[in-house]
């Protein structure tokens, strides 16, 4: 299983010790240190569109109108930080985020 995330993201963290605590053998990618090529970052987008962005965040909300008004690789290329986070691959399926519906998909045996 990965986590792409950022290392100081406290949902990112709190997602991978819960993961960890159920035994999974969980890797942990940051997207800002080793920032996703342009296939992984394809195929996220495939999966989310552009759920993939978080544009609530306020490093969205710093980028240029020329970025904003850009496709969801460009802005993620650019500013890995936008990215929704965190991105959970078990396999072949995908999750975004750390809410209820994840938790239960993953924790529950």
């Amino acid at each position: 299983m990965m986590i792409y995330g950022l290392q100081t993201c406290a949902i990112c963290q709190k997602a991978h010790k819960a993961l960890e605590a159920k035994g999974m053998d969980v890797s942990f990618r940051d997207v800002r240190a080793e920032p996703l090529s342009e296939a992984e970052l394809s195929e996220l987008i495939e999966e989310f569109g552009d759920r993939l962005v978080d544009r609530k965040s306020n490093d969205y909300r710093a980028l240029n109108n020329w970025l904003k008004n850009s496709e969801a690789e460009v802005q993620i290329a650019a500013q890995p930080k936008v990215m929704a986070r965190p991105v959970i691959r078990d396999g072949h399926k995908f999750f975004l985020g750390w809410d209820e519906t994840v938790q239960e998909a993953l924790l529950t045996d």
